[in-house]
């Protein structure tokens, strides 16, 4: 199945979901060994090492340092990785209730990381301007 290209399509049909848990970003060195164990819902190799996004209690466990906490909200819809607009509108709708936002794009959707303490307001920020943004 492919996925939408369509921004209208995209936020009329997106249904932010708010997942369970907390996640951290960590920075491990290129040769960091036994980091597939923390069981990364995601990770990122830059020039600087390796980044992963982890459950903070694995963090925590693994004594790992990291910057701040935050939750991840999915949109479940379907979003084609050519499609263009779903993260910027998405970004502005979070700017405007002066939320920051980490999205990261995977083949079905697109997730967006945001402060923990932040996480309900950002669900509620996506809702209401959905149909606002198109």
């Amino acid at each position: 199945m492919n996925g939408i290209t369509d921004l209208e399509t995209l936020l009329r049909e997106m249904q932010p979901d708010l997942r369970l848990g907390e996640y951290v970003y960590c920075s491990l060195p290129e040769d960091a060994t036994g980091w597939l164990s923390l069981e990364p819902l995601g990770f990122f190799r830059e020039d600087e090492g390796l980044t992963l996004i982890i459950e903070k209690t694995a963090a925590d466990e693994a004594g790992l340092t990291y910057g701040p906490v935050m939750r991840c909200i999915t949109l479940t819809v379907h979003s084609a990785l050519e499609a263009v607009g779903l993260t910027a509108a998405v970004a502005v709708a979070l700017t405007r209730h002066g939320i920051s936002a980490n999205v990261v794009a995977a083949y079905h959707h697109d997730h967006i990381f945001v402060p923990a303490n932040h996480a309900e307001r950002a669900l509620a920020a996506l809702a209401e301007a959905t149909p606002v943004l198109t």
